[in-house]
């Protein structure tokens, strides 16, 4: 009797303890509640009263999910106090909740218990557990490096180029500087940065930025340990020795910018409200930096509501995919893009495995990628038809927007603040969906895993 009430206490526990992925769905929007709160006290908002509550759940959810949507002036509705708490849920939201708590308990307790581990890897998509310590702990110094050296060089830049006073352009340069690395798009320009579009000086280190923060921490890890090894042994690099996941990333990075850049460039090169008047080196510029923030950055240095509709489906195509795995980009990933990618290939060569770099791709692999594409596609179609709905605005318009929420990445065409109260409460969805991905939120409120022990026999039905 008595071993079988242990038993029963241990199902019992085993049944109320939390799901990681359930963890990091709870940490995201605690995180978002309270930063909800910061918001909405009178000292964060400029003039008398403060932020409605959906001003600051809006904000707040754009911060912590680092997309950048908003609906109101960053730069003049918030206070100093209130840009701050925006600097900090980016950050949080770049670091990750969960690998941020894992920081701490490290720091506190100099371990981490199976239990954070396994958290930690749900947040950071580590393949091996044995691992997460060490991603953790480098997250944040990679971080901390590459932001205070693009901190450091927007500040030199604001205040040597602009004559800004050293305290403002410090404070202008970190604050960009965070939010470009966590992909964020929060500035603290009423325009955005287009102002800036022809400063290569402003331009270029966001760029460098939000590419390295798109790339995912476990590439910038690897490539740093390399980077290390090559200063060690000299002339021993090869990336015969990056794992498939930073092959793909890289690869798929280089493409996609080439890609993007001249796309971009050449629709908008002749139109008068976007490149028109820049001379070719400015237009090259503008054209990159543009290619750049579809990674899900979401800064602009044109006004994108005067983008013509052809530019807008191709940044649709970009912002979907995304950037890296495990980083502060959104979408559905360059790697899931990259399966499917392959997946196609093979089927149209009429061979029967998927390989990729001289490695098989397991079946479970496939799954994923479909499964995690497929209800991306879905989310967003049926939030872009409620929208639809909702208003009159025209269907590229919102296409684009839904896109932007859900990819976490912050290009706006103007609309948002002008949406009903409905409208806004769907993009606060779709930039909380997008930012914990698909698969991650659908696990989180699952009750509970269910293996089954027998397979069915196969039957074919008529594709195509």
């Amino acid at each position: 009797m008595h071993s079988r009430a242990v038993r029963e206490r241990g199902n019992t526990t085993k049944r109320n303890r939390l799901h990681p992925a359930q963890v990091v769905v709870s940490g995201f929007a605690l995180t978002i509640l309270v930063g909800t709160a910061l918001l909405m006290l009178p000292n964060a908002r400029v003039g008398p009263g403060a932020a409605s509550f959906l001003e600051a759940l809006f904000t707040a959810t754009s911060a912590v999910c680092v997309t950048g949507l908003t609906v109101v002036d960053t730069a003049v509705y918030w206070t100093p106090f209130g840009q701050i708490v925006i600097l900090f849920l980016i950050q949080i939201g770049g670091f990750g909740i969960m690998s941020f708590a894992s920081v701490v308990g490290l720091a506190i307790a100099r371990k981490l218990s199976l239990r954070s581990r396994m958290t930690a890897a749900a947040e950071t998509k580590s393949v091996g557990l044995e691992d997460v310590k060490g991603l953790v702990v480098g997250v944040v110094r990679i971080s901390l490096a590459i932001e205070a050296t693009v901190a450091l060089m927007l500040a030199l830049r604001f205040m040597i180029g602009y004559g800004e006073p050293v305290g403002r352009a410090v404070w202008l340069g970190v604050f960009h500087s965070v939010s470009s690395f966590n992909n964020a798009g929060f500035a603290l320009f009423s325009d955005n940065l287009m102002g800036y579009a022809t400063d290569a000086w402003i331009c270029l280190p966001i760029c460098a930025a939000v590419i390295l923060g798109g790339l995912g921490f476990p590439v910038i890890v690897q490539l740093r340990r390399q980077l290390r090894a090559q200063v060690r042994q000299p002339f021993r690099w090869s990336i015969r020795t990056w794992t498939m996941n930073t092959r793909i990333v890289i690869a798929g990075t280089i493409v996609l910018l080439v890609l993007g850049t001249a796309y971009i460039t050449a629709v908008e090169w002749s139109n008068p409200n976007t490149l028109g008047p820049l001379g070719w080196p400015g237009k090259l510029l503008v054209g990159f930096f543009q290619a750049v923030q579809t990674r899900t950055a979401g800064f602009n240095s044109v006004d994108i509501a005067q983008l013509d509709s052809a530019t807008l489906l191709g940044m649709d195509v970009l912002m979907l995919i995304g950037g890296g795995p495990a980083g502060t980009a959104g979408g559905i990933k360059i790697t899931t893009f990259a399966v499917l990618f392959f997946i196609l290939w093979t089927e149209v060569r009429g061979q029967v495995a998927v390989n990729v770099f001289g490695k098989r791709l397991s079946r479970a692999v496939h799954r994923e990628a479909i499964t995690i594409a497929l209800l991306a596609v879905g989310v967003i179609i049926t939030a872009t038809a409620v929208l639809m709905l909702m208003t009159d605005i025209s269907l590229d318009a919102l296409l684009f927007e839904t896109i932007s929420a859900f990819a976490t990445v912050g290009l706006s065409t103007g609309i948002t603040a002008g949406l009903p109260w409905g409208g806004q409460v769907i993009l606060i969805l779709l930039m909380f969906i997008g930012r914990l991905g698909p698969i991650t939120f659908a696990s989180a409120i699952a009750l509970r895993e269910r293996h089954a022990t027998y397979e069915l026999p196969k039957e074919r039905p008529i594709i195509g």
